[in-house]
C-alpha cells in the first residue's frame, strides 16, 4: 500500500511540475481610453443592416418574384463581392442558389406595386411616411391616407434584377464548397 501511494504522489508531482514551471503571461497593453469629447455620434442614417437584408425578396422589372437574398458574401475589407439569391423551390426544397454581384441588384425602399392592393394595407414611401390604403365601396377608388411616422427599419423593402426566374435557374449553381 505504500508503494502505491509513495508511486500517485510521484506521479502526480511529475505531471504537475510543468504547470509549476510555466511563467505568468504579461498583460496586453490597454486600449487608449475613450473621451466624451473625443468620440462623435456616426452618421448612420439611410443604412441598411446586413441581417435585415437576409430573406429579402427579389423581383425582376415585370413584378414577378424570382426568388430571395440568402447570404452576402463580403472580401476581407468588408465590401460585398457577392449576393446568394435563392432561386425556385417550396419552403427551401428544390432551391437552386446563384451567385451574382451586387451592382446586379437594384434595392426598392417603395413596396411591390400591384394590380391591387389590399384594403388597409400599410406601406412606406421612401421618405418614410407611412400611408394606409383603403378602397372606396361604391366606386372601387382607391385613395391613401398620410400617416407621419419617422421610423426607420434599416432595410429596403425588396431588391429588383432584371430577367425571369427561368433565366436565373439556367445560371450555374453556387456551391460554397467549389470554393474552398
Amino acid at each position: 500500500m505504500q508503494k502505491f501511494l509513495a508511486a500517485a504522489l510521484l506521479s502526480a508531482a511529475v505531471f504537475s511540475a510543468p504547470a509549476y514551471a510555466q511563467t505568468a503571461q504579461t498583460a496586453q497593453p490597454a486600449a487608449p481610453a475613450a473621451t466624451a469629447g473625443s468620440q462623435e455620434k456616426m452618421e448612420l442614417k439611410g443604412n441598411w443592416r446586413a441581417s435585415k437584408l437576409m430573406g429579402l425578396d427579389v423581383y425582376n422589372d415585370a413584378n414577378e418574384k424570382l426568388g430571395e437574398v440568402n447570404e452576402l458574401i463580403l472580401d476581407k475589407q468588408g465590401k460585398v463581392n457577392a449576393v446568394v439569391i435563392g432561386v425556385g423551390g417550396f419552403l427551401g426544397m428544390g432551391e437552386h442558389d446563384i451567385a451574382v454581384s451586387m451592382d446586379k441588384l437594384k434595392f426598392v425602399e417603395e413596396p411591390v406595386r400591384t394590380s391591387s392592393t389590399a384594403p388597409g394595407a400599410t406601406t412606406r414611401d421612401t421618405t418614410g411616411t407611412q400611408r394606409e390604403t383603403t378602397t372606396g365601396a361604391a366606386t372601387g377608388a382607391t385613395t391613401t391616407t398620410g400617416r407621419s411616422g419617422d421610423a426607420n427599419d434599416w432595410m429596403p423593402d425588396h431588391a429588383v434584377m432584371s430577367g425571369t426566374k427561368e433565366q436565373l435557374k439556367a445560371m450555374p449553381q453556387f456551391k460554397y464548397s467549389d470554393y474552398n
